[in-house]
């Protein structure tokens, strides 16, 4: 059986409609809430490369944080940043295997199953 695990945020819909998604499917993810424990460096690094995304495209930029970040800021500044303000890392993330999606929308995530 192929790991997996979701960043998830409770106060999110879409996160816990994901979350049921999954659960619908049969699919019971770790359950990481990441805004208490954020990802480490090398593991939000190791998903963006899953997602093929980088760090911006992940950034939650309507957050009051994001004013903050560097607009010259390279990616592992930027990684940084999201990792010490976790509220900026778009949620839910959905990580399965070798593979990770977005779940905006959550049917997104049955794409990686």
């Amino acid at each position: 059986m192929t790991a997996s695990t979701l960043w998830h945020n409770p106060r999110c819909s879409k996160s816990r409609e994901t979350l049921a998604l999954l659960q619908q499917r049969g699919v019971a993810p770790t359950v990481v809430e990441y805004l208490k424990a954020p990802p480490s460096v090398a593991e939000l690094d190791r998903v963006l490369k899953l997602l093929g995304r980088a760090p911006r495209e992940l950034m939650r930029t309507g957050e009051d944080e994001y004013a903050g970040v560097p607009a010259d800021a390279g990616r592992a500044e930027l990684i940084a940043y999201m990792v010490a303000h976790p509220k900026l890392i778009e949620r839910p993330v959905f990580i399965h295997g070798k593979k990770a999606a977005v779940g905006r929308p959550p049917e997104a995530v049955l794409a990686i199953l």
